[in-house]
């Protein structure tokens, strides 16, 4: 598997396959081509039906040069390997083609010209659960100490960084209020949700603080702010909402917190090793589901669990978003993604108390949810994964008396 910095990229939303993989290939194909008089880009399949709502465009014509780039949108045409898939084209003063790259955007912000991940860096000898929780038993070890001995030590400083990234996103999002961009006018609610919180008694307080942390950073990941991808943009607050909560709330100490980042890193590589992390590919569960997987797994951690309490908590997580599309009103990571973010949270906060609660045995292993995640993801059709073509993306601007729907 690859390093879980893979994981936890820090950038601008609002979408890590949308936004940061299509910047990060543009700028690449512009370092190859300095002197290309002009670029056309062409984009296919979800990139192109949800692009202009994910800020595709934007994060492209920004590296190569808006009066010297042309685009091209095919929504209906889907290359073979990845529905996310880009044609780079430079040409020099004369008009003459100078360069061409085809290259997908795979989700979690990472690019690759075959559409997988078969070729890059591995850290970790290990790829699934069963074979993670063995080395634990052998060595008598946590999951976290799993990923420094493969890491090696400045691994913490690394989540030293995304911790601060996150722990920010959350106070920004606080303090912010305003319509989000976008046609939408949906407004931020993270601020009067925390403002409304603080005034209930001790225990509903600490529980339902979760919803208005992942509401702040999913805000301002809609918004277009700076993020950590948990492991995408579109769920980027699930994860930072229940550490910061438990934080705030037990008063853990950085180390610890770090520790718990380690381990849910790991959960989410699982994921995006056996399975997908992108919308595009497998529907919403491969996003939210994986952050709500990796959350539970984080604060199942936090609280002591053994390495099989975390690894029930991460297999609730996932269990219970199998089946969920990816079906973005208007191409935005608005509605539903913000309020999956806070919902998500909170059923994280569920699995980690249930998982520690038991002894850590159940039938259907972590590895066995996230297989059966991939096939549903496969088996959905593809107006469901993140074209904005199904669900409440084509029910939104519809009467509600209409027989059709």
């Amino acid at each position: 598997m690859e390093s879980i910095r893979e994981i936890y990229k820090i950038g601008n939303g609002p979408s890590s396959s949308h936004t940061m993989g299509p910047r990060k290939a543009a700028r690449i194909f512009a370092t190859k081509n300095p002197g290309a008089a002009a670029y056309k880009v062409t984009l296919y399949g979800s990139l192109a039906a949800t692009g202009v709502g994910h800020l595709t465009d934007k994060a492209i014509l920004e590296e190569l040069g808006a009066d010297k780039t042309s685009l091209l949108w095919q929504p209906e045409t889907f290359l073979p390997v990845h529905p996310n898939g880009m044609k780079f084209e430079a040409f020099d003063s004369s008009g003459n083609p100078v360069d061409e790259w085809v290259v997908y955007s795979i989700g979690g912000g990472d690019i690759s010209e075959d559409g997988t991940r078969e070729n890059r860096p591995k850290v970790y000898p290990l790829s699934t659960m069963e074979e993670i929780l063995q080395w634990c038993n052998s060595n008598h070890r946590h999951i976290w100490e799993f990923v420094e001995e493969h890491e090696g030590p400045e691994i913490w400083d690394y989540l030293k960084e995304v911790w601060r990234v996150m722990q920010e996103a959350i106070r920004r999002g606080i303090e912010a209020e305003g319509v989000l961009p976008g046609g939408l006018n949906v407004p931020r609610k993270a601020s009067q949700y925390y403002i409304k919180l603080i005034s209930h008694k001790e225990s509903l307080k600490r529980r339902n603080l979760v919803f208005a942390y992942a509401l702040a950073v999913a805000e301002e990941n809609a918004s277009g702010g700076l993020i950590v991808t948990a492991p995408t943009c579109g769920s980027s607050g699930v994860l930072p909402a229940v550490l910061y909560m438990n934080k705030e709330n037990y008063d853990f100490s950085e180390m610890k917190i770090l520790r718990a980042l380690a381990t849910s890193g790991i959960i989410g590589n699982l994921v995006k090793t056996n399975a997908s992390i992108s919308g595009a590919v497998v529907g919403c569960q491969g996003e939210i589901g994986t952050a709500c997987s990796m959350a539970s797994a984080a604060a199942s951690q936090l609280f002591g669990g053994t390495p099989q309490q975390v690894e029930y908590a991460a297999s609730m997580g996932l269990e219970h978003f199998l089946g969920l599309t990816c079906d973005p009103v208007a191409g935005l990571v608005q509605i539903p993604c913000i309020e999956r973010n806070a919902f998500a949270a909170a059923r994280a906060v569920d699995a980690s108390v249930y998982s520690l609660l038991s002894d850590g045995l159940h039938l259907v292993s972590f590895d066995r949810v996230v297989a059966a995640m991939n096939q549903t993801g496969h088996d959905i059709p593809p107006i469901y994964k993140e074209t904005a073509l199904g669900g409440l993306a084509r029910v939104f601007d519809k009467p509600f008396n209409n027989p059709s729907l």
